[in-house]
């Protein structure tokens, strides 16, 4: 993959999950057009969080412009579809020519640990990456915090850079902002994903007609002790926000296990591992 020059203009794709009258990719937005990037946003026009990858296949589409939201010079698209669906809309229908940057967020709240997979902001980021383009998404740290200004900075200073320095092919950055004016920020350090489980998920409740129904909430955990993939001198992402520090950790749309051959048994109408060729399925 070219890598483009961070002193000429880039076009960069925004989408996120929030919706088109969220703040935070309006913030972003506006960071990167006065950094002189031609900027088109293309995102839901309403809120889908947690829609993970999801597609939409058994109905229509639809977009609209959205430019009177956003600040002067960017080109926005309100879409009805998953987060998804905005960047691959935009890729092979909306946009004249391919961007050199997707940016995924800010979203309102954090993307931390396992918090990726059900990600609509994460999706959204990692459907550039699929498509071969560097791609990061963006999260501020806390469902409440509504200064988006020094993430928004951050994120653009992250993607220029490593763009100048060269983005490796098929890697996608999550980057978490924590809740704290700029100041207040420790550095900017790689992380590892953590694992992070939610308790007491479902709320049980009747409606006034006597039916039962759950609403899924729940309180999440961070398991700070348990084993993860990475550098083992590497933070986990939700130890270093919680110690006030932006977490940028590499992601890939690659599932493949990395555990050891030797754990996976040989079950029956199995050939023996090494009677396999390189090729086979």
């Amino acid at each position: 993959m070219t890598t483009p020059s961070t002193a000429s203009p880039l076009r960069i794709l925004i989408s996120n999950d929030d919706g088109v009258f969220a703040d935070g990719i309006q913030c972003l937005a506006a960071e990167a057009r006065s950094r002189g990037h031609r900027v088109t946003v293309v995102c839901p026009d309403q809120e889908r969080s947690a829609t993970g990858h999801g597609l939409t296949l058994q109905t229509p589409i639809r977009a609209e412009r959205a430019d009177e939201l956003f600040a002067e010079g960017v080109t926005a698209w309100a879409c009805s579809g998953t987060p998804a669906d905005c960047v691959k809309l935009a890729l092979f229908r909306l946009l004249e020519e391919p961007p050199d940057l997707v940016l995924s967020g800010i979203n309102h709240g954090p993307n931390l640990g396992t918090d990726v997979l059900y990600s609509g902001t994460v999706a959204a980021a990692m459907e550039g990456t699929i498509e071969g383009l560097p791609a990061m998404a963006v999260s501020a740290a806390d469902f409440g915090w509504r200064e988006f200004g020094p993430a928004a900075r951050l994120a653009m200073e992250v993607a220029e850079g490593m763009l100048a320095n060269g983005w490796p092919d098929g890697l996608l950055l999550n980057l978490n902002v924590p809740p704290v004016p700029a100041e207040s920020m420790g550095p900017l350090r790689w992380c590892r994903t953590a694992v992070r489980r939610y308790i007491d998920q479902f709320d049980c409740r009747v409606d006034p007609r006597g039916r039962v129904y759950y609403w899924l909430a729940g309180e999440v955990s961070n398991d700070l002790e348990a084993r993860v993939a990475g550098p083992g001198g590497w933070p986990t992402d939700a130890a270093w926000i919680q110690a006030n520090g932006p977490s940028l950790s590499p992601l890939q749309p690659e599932l493949f296990w990395r555990g050891q051959e030797t754990a996976l048994p040989r079950l029956a109408g199995m050939p023996p591992a090494d009677g396999l060729d390189d090729g086979a399925a």
